[in-house]
């Protein structure tokens, strides 16, 4: 990317179970909701306004001072002044982008609020136009460094006070091969409003407004999600069959902008020189085709001993040959049930955070004291999860749909290591802070992990025990197995739309696919299945994302391993390793832990920790 606004993590996590409802509700105690006021006041308020103008105003005098005059500060007057006037440059550069990143931030985060909403819808969309105007002066920027020679950037930022930008600068050079003119560059940009980002907002605002109805009930997605958890069998059932209705009445439209969305994709992949259909997602997250490859060879050939063999045991479990698609989340049939109050799960997360290290318990008890986090599930709010980073001169929001089950409590650590990431990495400025994928996932999966494990060490009866054991397997499985399914799944839809347009039966088609070889033959993938594609929202909004959580949970369980064999000053490395955020590149950051991420063995000692949970559950089977 030309210009690194943040967006946030926007995250569908199949964790939450059981239904929303008043009884659930009183039951959960008083659920927070943030305060966006560290942003801005309201939508209205002066300051956003003047904000707003204020960034327009200066976009248009960065361009006015440095355009087609990189090259002549640069060298003028020799090195040192060349490298003090280089250094404001970005230092405005980066102050901007700042400025826009608290802009956007605000808007997405009031719009994920409730999609549903036309005045939000319009305040967002109406930023964003905004937005996009004013950044496109800023492209030229980050073209005219790529063109300085390489000796003359080695000498600059070989003292100060262009040091402390030399990461940046090295890593936006990664970019060099693929970048167009600035005629084009500004095209591309200024057309997203149009293009890409429009068929985003269709995707949302369709999801935000589909109701699924059960038993009586009008329900949202993350509601009807939910219930496919439930212990009820048949409950879950009639969830399965009213989400695949209400999906299959939309197939068009998410067909549409599926199709739209890859050949946007493809025509930037060509235009820029990307061979592979995912070298751009590989480029923005820093890390070699080979990496990501060994990754998606290795799980995709666990299979059998993962997702197979373990879906074979919970099918006997529930006295069946094969589980039917509803069933495969379902909860085991002696499972106790434990309704987590917010206390509850805040003290249960903060407390096996505060085990490892105070200073993450201590930064994550921040986002609970100062309404950093949005709980409820209400109407029109975004499905799922997310950690926004907003801006380094404010602080990072979660947002959750937390409805009191020990999988919610998992998405509460989950989304608070991201945030303590953020809050971690911020110093390193607008430009540095930002986190690539092979290591966004690192701080929120080991949250989860921690968290599991002081669960695991409270559990006392046999039946506990194996309930929280196979929702954990469930949760790796749906982050390792299932991601990589889903990149697989993207890969084929992606490589086909080059041909020409996909018919919402082939799309449909190539799902059942890849989940009939990830699931494995104790998984009955019967009607309706096939239309559960649609409400991914990776594929619209970030292509092959996803292949990122099995990244970070292989990653997890390696530094997991590595933090029970010596936990001697592991804490201090870990989070010195979160606060380089992206001024490091993932294989520097995993040295002193001695991992190297392109030893297919790597893989193998991540998979191995779910295998062997696995064994373990077949040791306590009954």
């Amino acid at each position: 990317m030309i210009l690194s606004i943040p967006f946030g993590f926007l995250e569908i996590v199949p964790r939450a179970a059981a239904t929303a409802g008043p009884a659930a509700d009183a039951s959960l105690g008083k659920l927070p909701e943030w305060s966006l006021a560290d942003l801005y006041p309201s939508m209205d308020s002066p300051l956003y306004a003047r904000d707003l103008e204020r960034a327009a105003a200066e976009c248009e005098a960065f361009a006015a001072a440095y355009r087609g005059k990189i090259g002549e500060l640069a060298v003028a007057d020799g090195k040192d002044l060349g490298s003090a006037a280089l250094a404001q440059a970005i230092e405005r550069y980066e102050a901007l982008e700042d400025l826009l990143g608290r802009i956007t931030s605000y808007a997405g985060l009031i719009y994920y609020g409730d999609t549903t909403d036309p005045v939000r819808a319009k305040f967002f969309g109406d930023t964003q136009e905004k937005i996009t105007a004013a950044s496109t002066h800023l492209l030229f920027f980050q073209l005219e460094l790529n063109r300085l020679d390489d000796n003359v950037i080695a000498e600059l930022v070989s003292g100060a006070p262009l040091a402390h930008y030399r990461p940046w600068l090295e890593d936006i050079r990664k970019e060099r091969p693929y970048e167009l003119s600035d005629e084009a560059e500004r095209l591309f940009h200024e057309k997203a409003v149009t293009g890409s980002s429009a068929f985003n907002r269709l995707f949302d605002e369709t999801i935000a407004t589909l109701r699924f109805e059960v038993r009586g009930a009008d329900l949202g997605l993350e509601e009807a999600l939910n219930l496919l958890q439930d212990k009820d069998g048949a409950l879950r059932k009639e969830a399965a069959e009213a989400i695949a209705a209400a999906l299959r009445q939309n197939l068009r439209t998410f067909s549409l902008v599926t199709n739209v969305l890859a050949k946007d994709k493809e025509i930037s992949d060509r235009w820029r020189g990307f061979v592979d259909v995912a070298d751009s997602r590989h480029l923005s997250n820093r890390v070699e085709r080979e990496v990501v490859d060994a990754l998606v060879g290795t799980v995709q050939a666990a299979y059998p001993r993962l997702s197979h063999r373990y879906y074979r045991l919970k099918a006997r479990w529930f006295g069946k040959d094969a589980l039917d698609y509803w069933d495969r989340n379902a909860p085991l049939p002696d499972a106790e049930t434990r309704t987590f109050s917010w206390v509850d799960a805040r003290d249960t997360v903060l407390g096996a955070y505060a085990d490892f290290s105070p200073h993450m318990a201590a930064i994550a008890k921040r986002f609970f004291d100062r309404n950093w986090i949005d709980a409820p599930v209400r109407p029109g709010k975004a499905p799922g999860a997310f950690a926004h980073p907003t801006v380094p001169s404010a602080h990072p929001y979660v947002l959750l749909n937390y409805l009191g089950k020990p999988r919610d409590v998992m998405t509460l650590a989950h989304e608070l290591g991201h945030g303590v990431h953020q809050v971690l990495a911020a110093p390193n400025g607008a430009l540095m802070a930002p986190t690539p994928l092979t290591l966004a996932e690192t701080a929120s999966v080991f949250g989860e992990m921690l968290t599991f494990k002081a669960l695991l060490a409270e559990t006392r009866t046999v039946p506990a025990r194996r309930a929280l054991l196979a929702g954990k397997v469930e949760d790796m499985l749906n982050t390792v197995v299932r991601q990589i399914a889903f990149y697989t799944f993207e890969r084929q839809l992606h490589l086909e739309r080059r041909k020409g347009e996909l018919t919402t039966e082939r799309i449909c088609a190539l799902w059942m696919g890849v989940q009939s070889e990830s699931l494995g033959p104790s998984i009955r993938l019967g009607p309706g299945y096939e239309t559960f594609w649609a409400y991914i929202p990776h594929f619209v909004h970030s292509p092959f994302y996803v292949y990122a959580y099995a990244f970070g949970d292989c990653l997890v369980n390696s530094l997991y391993g590595v933090y029970q064999g010596a936990r001697e000053g592991f804490a201090e490395r870990y989070l010195a390793m979160l606060a380089a955020g992206g001024s490091k590149h993932y294989s520097e950051l995993l040295a002193p832990f001695g991992l190297d991420a392109k030893d297919p063995g790597f893989w193998r000692i991540g998979l191995k920790m779910i295998e062997t949970m696995i064994e373990e559950l077949e040791g306590i089977e009954s």
